[in-house]
């Protein structure tokens, strides 16, 4: 599907028909002849409902199970750096780019999170990164 304008619709008023040549021409019989352009001026309004930044905006939202999924996504990318850092700690060779990596995951998980259990969590696995960071800076600068 193609989209070829991304402005919106403005009101529509009145059609303006051109008269055919002929002697006679045809004509609807209105009860009140304002009132069907206002109701048609009035049904011009909902079309901001269609706009670009509606359609945005109900995108970045999503639906439950995409933002679950990316929840899980992001819970499986710190888990992996965790596992790098317990096999780095354990073999002695831990590196700050490692720890850099695992404290930006974590305040990027942060941000999604309404658990009070999970960001006390976070919050201790932050603080240990913390610690191991500065444990290598002063080794290093000793």
């Amino acid at each position: 599907m193609k989209v070829s304008s991304t402005g919106s619709v403005g009101a529509s008023g009145a059609s303006r028909a051109k008269a055919s040549g002929g002697g006679s021409s045809f004509s609807l019989p209105s009860v009140n002849g304002a009132s069907g352009a206002a109701s048609t001026a009035s049904v011009g309004g909902l079309a901001g409902v269609g706009s670009l930044g509606a359609l945005l905006a109900l995108q970045a939202n999503g639906d439950p199970l995409e933002r679950r999924r990316r929840q899980v996504k992001r819970a499986d990318d710190i888990l992996d750096i965790l596992g790098e850092v317990k096999i780095a700690l354990l073999d002695g060779d831990v590196s700050t780019g490692t720890l850099d990596k695992l404290t930006r995951a974590i305040r990027e998980q942060r941000e999604s999170t309404d658990d009070p259990r999970l960001d006390g969590v976070l919050n201790e696995i932050e603080t240990r990164a913390a610690v191991e960071k500065a444990k290598l800076e002063q080794a290093r600068g000793a």
